[in-house]
């Protein structure tokens, strides 16, 4: 059973950094997409970053130029580089994976972190 776990989030001042990790277990396969949502209470969950499995990126406009994401297809991992963090960064931040097959298509997700941008 595939399970993606993250971690790295926490409480952080504005213009500070925060680095997110979501490694993913029980794969035996690579992923065509990985990528990190946020969501906070009342709104609805929003991409934040995305990476294909070659490596191109796209990202909000609210965070272009601040956070970068990148993965590791040989450990099934994907990271979140979050600078110059402000409070509206703050939210519940979920990995999301997504692979086809001939079987179909999959999405997973992992529990969230949470991050807060507090002075």
């Amino acid at each position: 059973q595939v399970q993606l776990v993250e971690s790295g989030g926490g409480l952080v001042q504005p213009g500070g950094s925060l680095r997110l990790s979501c490694a993913a277990s029980g794969v035996i396969f690579s992923f065509n997409t990985m990528a990190w949502y946020r969501q906070v209470p009342g709104k609805q969950r929003e991409l934040v970053a995305v990476i294909t499995i070659v490596g191109t990126t796209n990202y909000a406009d609210s965070v272009k130029g601040r956070f970068a994401i990148s993965r590791d297809n040989a450990k099934n991992t994907v990271y979140l580089q979050m600078n110059s963090l402000k409070p509206e960064d703050t939210a519940v931040y979920y990995c999301h994976a997504y692979r086809t097959a001939s079987s179909g298509d999959y999405d997973y997700w992992g529990q969230g972190t949470q991050v807060t941008v507090s002075s």
